[in-house]
């Protein structure tokens, strides 16, 4: 029997897509998404509206090229539309943010009794689910070390999905990253939904980069996913310019560059804090990539709003920025605002930032060569 996997979203739902592949291949063949299977699994994401329109789309798709085949659909989208039991008709196997190790074997049970399976519970109390992976299909590795959100930003649907922190634990974080290592990876990116929050309640997130330094042997280049600006401690500037096998990028979300956005968006910083840290980072680690997501379009945010932060992003010294239109999600407070932006403003405001992104890519790349005499 054959298998194919199409992952949507976050590189940790990446990772969770790998291990599915690892388990499923002792039994069956993979082949690409796009081929006729016997197995599909659709590994969703629910992050922006786009994201969970694709999750169905690739559902489509799956049952297009084989109406007899089984189909999984697993993760955040189904975690929260798994309700609606139109769209999920033609799942076989569905799976929320929970329960996702015993996914080859509930596709084996529906193998079996031909019985559709729903297992989707809530995500408050969850545990960290181990997925240990010994290889990946691609020369940098993921590894996830961190799973949940308890920020609950308001315009951000993930902490309903993933439901609350929780870490792997140290020992654990390095054992994997030992086999994939041993596996022949030798670069590896650190991940989880908030990753600087890793804490296993005996090692933070700077000490357990220190550990992997330490015990990991043959490991490289350690890489951040990404982090927030209140979770870049001291300690970890220090490690990152005294040791050149953490890479020099630093992937820190802003969302908005105006305080008035900042604050509806319930994020724990102003534009002055997070930019007296970028500018301290850099002073430490001049030759560092900042890079940033901005959220363009938030209820309420006027023309002067938008301004405020085009002007806040052209002079942050970042290097370059991933910029979305703001989505509504139903169970956020975001989505309860008045002061809707229209679909067209915020198309202009992601081009505006865009091109902006590409000017401070110019700079960063010309400062680099400037600064190392090239």
């Amino acid at each position: 029997m054959k298998f194919a996997i199409c992952n949507l979203g976050c590189k940790v739902n990446n990772y969770e897509a790998n291990w599915y592949s690892q388990q499923l291949s002792l039994k069956y063949e993979e082949v690409p998404f796009g081929q006729v299977a016997d197995i599909y699994i659709i590994n969703s994401c629910t992050v922006t509206n786009t994201a969970g329109s694709k999750s169905r789309q690739m559902l489509h798709k799956a049952k297009k090229l084989n109406p007899k085949a089984v189909i999984c659909m697993a993760s955040c989208y189904v975690q929260m539309e798994y309700q609606n039991k139109d769209i999920f008709e033609d799942v076989d196997v569905l799976v929320g943010t929970k329960h996702k190790t015993m996914i080859p074997a509930l596709i084996d049970q529906f193998l079996k009794t031909r019985e559709k399976i729903v297992m989707v519970d809530e995500v408050n109390e969850c545990v960290f689910e181990e997925m240990t992976l010994t290889q990946y299909n691609q020369t940098r590795a993921y590894l996830k070390i961190q799973d949940g959100c308890n920020q609950f930003c308001s315009f951000c649907v993930i902490p309903f999905a993933r439901g609350r922190e929780r870490s792997l634990t140290a020992d654990k974080v390095i054992e994997n990253a030992k086999n994939l290592v041993n596996g022949g990876h030798q670069e590896l990116v650190l991940t989880g939904i908030h990753t600087g929050r890793y804490n296993d309640g005996s090692t933070n997130f700077t000490q357990l980069i220190k550990r992997l330094l330490a015990e990991v042997d043959g490991l490289k280049r350690i890489r951040i996913s990404s982090i927030e600006i209140t979770e870049i401690s001291d300690e970890l500037i220090e490690l990152m310019k005294n040791d050149e096998r953490i890479a020099h990028h630093l992937h820190i979300p802003i969302q908005s560059g105006c305080d008035e956005i900042l604050k509806a968006m319930n994020r724990p910083y102003t534009t002055t804090e997070f930019q007296n840290r970028i500018n301290q980072i850099k002073s430490q680690i001049p030759f560092i990539s900042i890079s940033t997501d901005v959220i363009v379009g938030f209820p309420g945010e006027s023309s002067e709003d938008f301004c405020k932060t085009k002007e806040f992003l052209s002079k942050s010294g970042l290097s370059f920025l991933h910029v979305f239109p703001y989505a509504a999600k139903k169970h956020t407070p975001a989505c309860e605002l008045k002061n809707q932006v229209s679909e067209g403003e915020k198309k202009s405001r992601v081009a505006q930032l865009t091109v902006l992104s590409g000017q401070l890519y110019n700079d960063f790349v010309k400062s680099i060569s400037n600064k190392k005499g090239y």
